[in-house]
Order: structure tokens, then C-alpha cells, then sequence
């Protein structure tokens, strides 16, 4: 089954075209980045295996032009994977927000589609971009099926004692305000990746996912399903992140307004676009620049470092109090994955645990799934790379 895989964001779209023989057993054709949609000149980014990168720039004003632009290299005679459209059995959508209506991926009818407009009050930045490519797809493949894939459908499983806010109980009735969480598809791929990579059961393990990049969450996942989860309401709260300030005594908020004349456009653009890493290092958002500021001794890189770190030690210990133990701690995304050091930070101080972090496994290794831990290690920790590309290939096939 070939399922093209798409991923919208209000001015770019990913896409993966994966050959799927089986849930696990695939073959990536091609991937690439359409970006500047909407702008004067948009860019295309086309990469296929054992290829040259190719990329060419030309107006995109929209997503359907985006799309379409997509599809025709995917059936060009010399760039192309598909010798014709009619190959592509089904597409897949990363939706950001499924609130309390999806509480799983689900095929795209007209009902999916009206639903995922009402959350659009919800995820504001993500979801309309999400519609956009589904329309952008009825119109271009109107007889191919799809599939909605939410972030936050994995962590509908949370108790509600876990993502009930202690606010007016009025306010989740009236307005849905609760914790949702997201990277949903990130944390349970890379927990059953890890734990197969540890030779643990994922349904009967107690398992803490750190998906660190950019955008960064924790989650507690018990007996396969999503106890609890660092993002809330919205992908603000939680760990120290690029431009986000993640955690924040709520009262911090109305005293910046007040002392600063902003209004709530202000204090959204400063807690979410101007802080995290890039609101305390000053310089940059960049996680690898920090790194190496913080090598050459600058003290607000380490500070920055630090704050991450301990905050990821933060929750570690938490979500082991609320799953009352720990089987495995995993690491994944853009840091998760290439930062050896915050590991290494991270590992060494989890002795209480049982965790005995491997120094020599740990060195040097970036992008690749590997134990982090000696063997004697009662707890075990992972890096493993995170490919929510896949997911969405996979719950699509399954539903198709």
C-alpha cells in the first residue's frame, strides 16, 4: 500500500511517500519540504534515496498549489517515484488538535471534517493549516481516501485527576479548558521502539518519554497508554523549550502585563515566540549554538542548560511517583536524539532509581537507537530516534 504522509503548517508542508508491505516492514520513496507558501517565491525541497537533493522556486500561493506541485514530482519522469497518481492508495494528515472529539485517528468524512473546524478555537496556529491540506487533497485526489492522525489522541487515556485544571469546573464544561498534551504520535512510537530496543513488554512496562527538540514534553506511559504528559492546554506549558517558556507562576503573567503595557496578543507572542532558551541565552533558540557557548564558559548557555536539565529531572521523578516505579527512561526529538551531554546530565543523576548510566554507550552518538545504561542497570535508559512519518503511514494503512 503507498500512503503519502502530509504534514501542514500555515506557510509549509512536509510530505513522505512510504511503500507500505506491512506495519513494519516499509519503504520510504521520497520526502521533502514545500515552504514560503503564500509569499512572492515558495520552495520546493525533493529528496528520493541514492538521489541528488533537487529544489526549485516558484510562486506557491497556496496549499493546493503546494500540493499539487508535490504530486507532479512524485510522477516526473526523471525526479518522480510513482508512475502514476492512481498508485497512491491513501493519504495521511498530522492534525495538531482532536480535543475530546478524536480520541483515535480516524478515516476523513465530512462529520471529521466539521469536527476538526471546531477545534480550530483550540489550536489556532495548527489546525486550519491541517484543513488546509485536506481540502487541498479532496479537491486535487477527491476519490482517495485519508486519514486524520491527532497529536493529542494518545493522551486521551490521562485519568481526570491528571488533566483537570483546579480553575471553575464551569470553564471545562463550558469551554474545554483541560490538558490535552502533544507529540502524542512521537512519545508511543519511540516507547514501543525503546522497548523492544530493551527487550521490555510496552504493555506491561512503566515507561517516561522525553521527546526533547524545539518544542519539547515529557510523558508517563504505564501499560502502554498516556498517564500524564508535560504539555497542558496548550504546547506552552512543560519543560524550558526553543522560544517557549514552558512552566510560570500564573500571577508572573498579569504583572509583565501591567509593567510592561501589554495586552494578551503582547503576553502570548512574549511567553511563546520570546522566551524559553531563546529569552534566557539571549542569543539564540538553537540548542547546538547554546551547547558550544556553554563550552567556551558563557554563563547564560549553562544557565540555559541547566534549567532544561533540571527540569527533565523534574519530571522524571514526578511521573516515577504517579506510575510508582520505573521501568524505562527514553529519549527522542532534535536534543533527545543529538545532544549527548544533556543525557549524560540527565543519566548520572537518576542513581536513586536504579538507573547506572553508560558513559562509553552514551559518547558521540547522535540519531541512532541505542541503551544508554550498563546491562546490571535495574532501570533502563534509551535514545531512540522518533519517526512520526511512520506512525501516520502505519494507523492508516490499519484503518484503510
Amino acid at each position: 500500500m503507498i500512503i503519502l504522509v502530509l504534514n501542514c503548517g500555515s506557510s509549509s508542508l512536509k510530505y513522505q511517500v512510504l511503500d507500505m508491505q506491512s506495519e513494519t516492514q516499509f519503504k520510504l520513496l521520497a520526502k521533502g519540504l514545500v515552504e514560503r507558501i503564500g509569499l512572492e517565491m515558495g520552495i520546493l525541497s525533493h529528496r528520493v534515496e541514492g538521489r541528488d537533493k533537487f529544489e526549485s522556486e516558484s510562486p506557491i500561493p497556496n496549499h493546493t498549489v503546494g500540493i499539487k506541485k508535490v504530486l507532479d514530482i512524485l510522477v516526473d519522469t526523471e525526479l518522480g517515484v510513482l508512475s502514476s497518481l492512481s498508485q497512491i492508495n491513501a493519504v495521511g494528515h498530522r492534525v495538531a488538535h482532536g480535543g475530546e472529539l478524536f480520541k483515535q485517528s480516524t478515516v476523513i468524512d465530512n462529520n471529521v471534517i466539521e469536527g476538526i473546524k471546531q477545534l480550530c478555537e483550540l489550536a489556532p496556529l495548527h489546525n486550519p493549516a491541517n484543513l488546509l491540506g485536506i481540502e487541498a487533497v479532496n479537491t486535487l485526489m477527491p476519490n482517495v481516501p485519508q486519514v486524520a492522525v491527532f497529536d493529542t489522541s494518545f493522551h486521551q487515556t490521562m485519568p481526570d485527576y491528571a488533566y483537570m485544571y483546579a480553575i471553575p469546573y464551569e470553564y471545562y464544561t463550558q469551554h474545554k479548558i483541560r490538558r490535552y498534551g502533544f507529540h502524542g504520535t512521537s512519545h508511543k512510537f519511540v516507547a514501543k521502539k525503546a522497548c523492544d530496543l530493551a527487550g521490555l513488554e510496552f504493555e506491561k512496562s512503566k515507561v517516561i518519554t522525553c521527546h526533547l527538540g524545539n518544542g519539547s514534553s515529557i510523558t508517563a506511559i504505564k501499560n502502554g497508554v498516556s498517564l500524564d504528559t508535560s504539555m497542558g492546554f496548550t504546547p506552552l506549558e512543560g519543560l524550558i523549550m526553543g522560544t517557549r517558556s514552558g512552566d510560570i507562576d500564573a500571577g508572573i503573567i498579569s504583572y509583565i502585563m501591567e509593567r510592561e503595557n501589554l495586552d494578551a496578543a503582547g503576553i502570548n507572542s512574549l511567553l511563546n515566540k520570546k522566551s524559553g532558551f531563546l529569552g534566557v541565552f539571549g542569543k539564540s533558540s538553537d540548542a547546538r549554538d547554546i551547547e558550544n557557548a556553554a563550552a567556551q564558559g558563557d554563563k547564560r548557555a549553562i544557565l540555559t542548560l541547566n534549567l532544561l536539565y533540571y527540569r527533565v529531572l523534574k519530571y522524571i521523578g514526578s511521573y516515577t511517583a504517579v506510575m510508582n516505579g520505573c521501568d524505562l527512561v527514553v529519549f527522542t526529538g532534535g536534543i533527545g536524539e543529538n545532544d549527548p551531554h544533556i543525557r549524560e546530565m540527565v543519566g548520572t543523576h537518576l542513581e536513586y532509581l536504579g538507573v547506572e548510566f553508560d558513559k562509553s554507550a552514551n559518547d558521540g552518538v547522535r540519531g541512532k537507537d541505542v541503551i544508554l545504561t550498563k546491562k546490571s542497570s535495574r532501570v533502563k535508559m534509551a535514545t531512540v530516534t522518533t519517526n512520526e512519518e511512520l506512525v501516520i503511514a502505519q494507523d492508516t494503512m490499519k484503518l484503510i
